[in-house]
């Protein structure tokens, strides 16, 4: 490791990842040979698989779990709370104790362009393509190519290449 990298003591590497400067890992896991750029925060309970590419200024927060084989472009936010606020009922800081996490899976293959955002609850099926900017609210089907604000269906995808390892 280096001296710009911050990996708390409760992040599970995988064999032979790749970690790039200015980034923070704390309570994740990320699988074998994955690459994650710089710029990068992984939060607690999120999981990425294997031989993905995290690209630089992306944020995976805590409840994204990202499969295998996943490309992630360039500031990529997910997130994880559908109706987020500051502050509790009573006027406080909301604290854990005050919310619930909101699931969010991207499946094998998947490919998310640069600069799109993730709404939790939203499952982006194997081999689809996420176009860059989209902002995706309802789940993306298996070998589909969606874009825009909201993502909307454009088309399949006729061949998958298939990652070979």
């Amino acid at each position: 490791m280096n001296e710009y990298v911050c990996i708390s003591s409760t992040v599970k590497l995988g064999r032979d990842v790749k970690l790039s400067k200015f980034i923070n890992l704390y309570g994740c896991e990320i699988g074998d040979e994955t690459k994650i750029g710089a710029f990068v925060e992984v939060q607690k309970n999120a999981t990425i698989g294997k031989r993905c590419k995290i690209s630089s200024h992306t944020f995976v927060c805590e409840g994204v779990t990202i499969e295998d084989n996943v490309f992630i472009g360039h500031g990529v936010m997910f997130i994880n709370d559908s109706y987020p606020r500051a502050t509790a009922t009573g006027g406080q800081l909301q604290t854990e104790a005050d919310w619930k996490v909101e699931r969010t899976l991207i499946k094998k293959g998947a490919s998310i362009g640069s600069g799109a955002t993730i709404l939790s609850k939203v499952t982006v099926g194997e081999n689809a393509i996420v176009g860059a900017g989209s902002v995706v609210t309802r789940d993306v089907p298996a070998n589909t190519i969606v874009a825009g604000n909201p993502a909307k269906f454009l088309r399949h995808i006729d061949a998958v290449m298939e990652v070979t390892k």
